[in-house]
């Protein structure tokens, strides 16, 4: 007797939750997490240099001072900025391919804030990473990765640049490679 009606109250509790819902899920919907962020700030990745460097000038909380802060990367079509930050970032580096921003990077003051601070606001706000271990932890979906590493470095990558520039990099080292099996052929 006890059974069946252990039965019954957990069959209308499938019942009560079937009703309100439309659904069986026990757990909270996905919807509760919210979405990675593409930038920091009013920075976002995807923007133009130019654009960046305007940003920076207007926001506070990075030291940038111009075109001194300005660097070129020693590869075709990338460029770089590096410029300090305030009392909560120590650095910041941008990262262009074609005059888009797809790589920001903020190296944070451990002085001012922590990494489990950091780590947790994460996993409350966009869910557990996907990736974990002692030195980083990692948020990814279709468009955006986050990487918070340790001592304290949030990454903000566009994966369909850095896809992009991977597979580039495999074609010219197959190239490179097949150039240098013709070579060695010659002998």
């Amino acid at each position: 007797m006890k059974k069946r009606s252990l039965l019954f109250v957990f069959v209308f509790f499938l019942s009560a939750i079937y009703a309100q819902t439309g659904t069986l899920e026990l757990v909270s919907p996905a919807s509760d997490v919210a979405v990675l962020p593409t930038g920091f700030r009013s920075i976002f990745l995807g923007m133009g240099i130019e654009a960046v460097k305007t940003e920076l000038r207007l926001d506070t909380i990075f030291g940038y001072r111009g075109e001194r802060d300005f660097s070129l990367l020693p590869t075709l079509n990338r460029s770089n900025i590096e410029t300090e930050g305030s009392y909560f970032i120590s650095r910041a580096w941008f990262q262009f391919y074609e005059d888009k921003l797809y790589t920001l990077s903020l190296k944070l003051n451990t002085d001012s804030v922590d990494y489990y601070s950091i780590y947790s606001h994460f996993v409350q706000k966009y869910g557990e990473p996907i990736d974990i271990n002692p030195q980083r932890a990692i948020w990814e979906n279709a468009r955006t990765r986050i990487t918070i590493e340790r001592p304290l470095t949030i990454t903000y990558i566009d994966m369909d640049t850095f896809n992009g520039i991977l597979n580039r990099n495999k074609t010219e080292t197959a190239r490179s490679e097949k150039n240098r099996q013709a070579f060695i052929e010659q002998f």
